[in-house]
């Protein structure tokens, strides 16, 4: 963490870099991995483009729901991803305010990805760390997720 405005974690992926992009931007891939431990995604509706919106409903352990929401704003495959997240409340943004996030997969080679994950733009040190803490768990699933796929498609080859 940089400063008190801005996340940046960093992840190295066993999975080749567009296997990882893919979960990213593909409604339901990204509904099988999204969220932290224990979360479940009940919505998940993502138009992958340019401007197009994304809007995430999730169901934590204790049945408490979480709406977000955002604008692609840059999508270059397999390399950069960009977008904007809020909290949503009934349609509306909700308890904090926009942020930017730019995920950078960078292909170290033999199946392996380090994904860079930087999001922007926070009020406040407390709101970053309360991200900090949602991602490190949304990255850990995504992991696991990725292990699975790409057993998966060993198994098939």
């Amino acid at each position: 963490m940089s400063d008190d405005r801005k996340l940046v974690i960093r992840r190295v992926l066993d999975a080749p870099r567009s296997l990882v992009f893919a979960a990213w931007i593909d409604e339901q891939q990204a509904a099988r991995w999204w969220g932290p431990k224990g979360f479940t995604t009940v919505a998940n509706k993502m138009d992958v483009r340019v401007g197009g919106e994304w809007r995430r409903q999730m169901r934590s352990p204790e049945g408490a729901e979480h709406h977000s929401r955002g604008i692609y704003r840059e999508i270059v495959e397999p390399e950069r991803l960009v977008f904007t997240f809020s909290w949503d409340r009934g349609g509306a943004p909700g308890h904090g305010p926009e942020t930017l996030v730019t995920l950078t997969f960078a292909d170290l080679g033999g199946d392996r990805t380090e994904l860079t994950l930087s999001q922007e733009l926070f009020e406040t040190a407390a709101a970053r760390d309360a991200h900090y803490h949602g991602w490190s768990g949304c990255l850990d699933e995504l992991s696991e997720y990725l292990t699975a796929a790409v057993h998966s498609l060993g198994e098939k080859r």
